[in-house]
C-alpha cells in the first residue's frame, strides 16, 4: 500500500512465528507484484480505478469484520463523531496515496513509486521526532540526511522536485501517523475507510457511466474482470499483513518491508523498460545505504537476542 504499511503497534513482544513470517511474506509478494496488476489498467483513468477499489473492497472487508467477530468495533467508530472525522481524514489521505500510485504506474513512473516506499521508514523517523518528540540516534541521522541528499539529486537531474516519490511518502506517512491514532484495530480501521469513501465512489462511477466514459461493463470482458480484482488487491494483501503483523517482531517486518519496493524497482527496470540513468542509479544507492544505516541497528539487536536466549 500505500500499498505498503507502516510498522504495526501491536507487533508482536514475544518473537517470531512461522505463521506470523508466511502472512507477512504473502503480503509484502502481493504489493510487490501490484504494478503488473496495474500497468494492464494504464488506460482507465486514475480516479475511476480507484473508486472500484473503494467499491469492490468494501464486501471483502466487511466480510472479514463478520468473520472476525469484530462487528460491534465497527458499529461502535461509525456512531463516534470523533472516529468518523478521523476515519474520514485517513480515507482522504489513503485515497491521494493510491491515486498518485495508479497514475505513477500507469504514466511510466514506477521508478518514483519505489523510491517514494523506500524513502517511507525514513520519513517515520522524521515524523515521530518533529511530531513525538521521539530522539533519533546518529545512524538514523545519518540514515535521513543520505535521503535528502538523494532526493537532492534526483531534483538537480529533473530541475523539479520527484512528486510522485515525494507524494507518496508524505501522503503515506501521515496516513500511517494518524493510523495509528485510531483506537480501533487495523482491519476495522481499514473496513471504515472504504465505507466512508463508498458513496463518493460510487458516484464517481455513476457520474462516469452516465457520461459514457466508464470503463465497466462497456463489452469489455478483460476491462470488467480486472477492475472487480480491484477489491482483492487491494483489501487482501492489507488484511493479510495485519495478521502476520500481529505475530511478528518490529525488527523482523521493519526489515521485510523492503521486499515489496524491491520487487517494484526491479520490475520498472526490467519488466516497464523505464529510464535508468546513471544519476538515477547514484540516488539509489544513496538511498539503499540509508536504508542498511536505518536497519543495522535493529539486526544487531536481533543478533544479540538470539545469542542470549541461545545461553540461556
Amino acid at each position: 500500500m500505500s500499498e505498503t504499511p507502516d510498522l504495526p503497534p501491536n507487533a508482536a513482544a514475544g518473537g517470531d512465528t512461522l505463521p506470523g513470517f508466511l502472512y507477512a511474506l504473502t503480503a509484502y509478494l502481493l504489493w510487490g507484484f501490484l504494478p503488473i496488476y496495474m500497468k494492464a489498467l494504464a488506460h482507465v483513468p486514475p480516479v475511476e480505478v480507484i473508486a472500484h477499489r473503494v467499491v469492490w473492497s468494501v464486501p471483502i472487508a466487511l466480510a472479514v469484520i463478520v468473520w472476525l467477530g469484530r462487528t460491534t468495533d465497527l458499529r461502535a467508530a461509525l456512531r463516534s463523531p470523533r472516529m468518523l472525522a478521523m476515519g474520514a481524514l485517513t480515507a482522504a489521505l489513503i485515497s491521494v496515496n493510491w491515486g498518485i500510485y495508479v497514475w505513477a504506474i500507469g504514466s511510466g513512473h514506477a521508478l518514483d513509486a519505489a523510491l517514494g516506499y523506500y524513502i517511507n521508514p525514513l520519513f517515520s523517523i522524521f515524523l515521530g521526532a518533529v511530531l513525538l518528540g521521539e530522539r533519533m540516534g546518529r545512524t538514523q541521522m545519518a540514515a535521513i540526511a543520505l535521503a535528502a541528499v538523494a532526493v537532492g539529486i534526483l531534483t538537480w537531474e529533473a530541475g523539479r522536485l520527484p512528486v510522485v516519490a515525494l507524494g507518496l511518502t508524505l501522503t503515506w506517512g501521515v496516513y500511517a501517523y494518524l493510523k495509528r491514532r485510531l483506537p480501533i484495530g487495523p482491519n476495522q480501521g481499514f473496513t471504515l475507510e472504504v465505507l466512508i469513501l463508498l458513496f463518493p465512489a460510487l458516484a464517481c462511477l455513476g457520474w462516469l457511466q452516465a457520461r459514457g466514459s466508464g470503463h465497466f461493463l462497456q463489452g469489455v470482458a478483460r476491462d470488467d474482470a480486472l477492475l472487480l480484482g480491484c477489491g482483492i488487491v487491494t483489501a487482501v494483501p492489507l488484511m493479510i499483513y495485519a495478521n502476520g503483523a500481529k505475530r511478528l517482531t518490529l525488527s523482523t517486518i521493519a526489515i521485510m518491508q523492503y521486499i515489496a519496493p524491491t520487487m517494484i524497482f526491479l520490475t520498472a527496470v526490467f519488466v516497464f523498460h523505464e529510464p535508468f540513468s546513471g544519476v538515477k542509479l547514484s540516488a539509489f544507492c544513496l538511498i539503499w545505504a540509508a536504508l542498511v544505516l536505518y536497519s543495522a541497528p535493529m539486526l544487531a539487536a536481533r543478533v544479540g537476542m538470539g545469542r542470549i536466549s541461545r545461553a540461556g
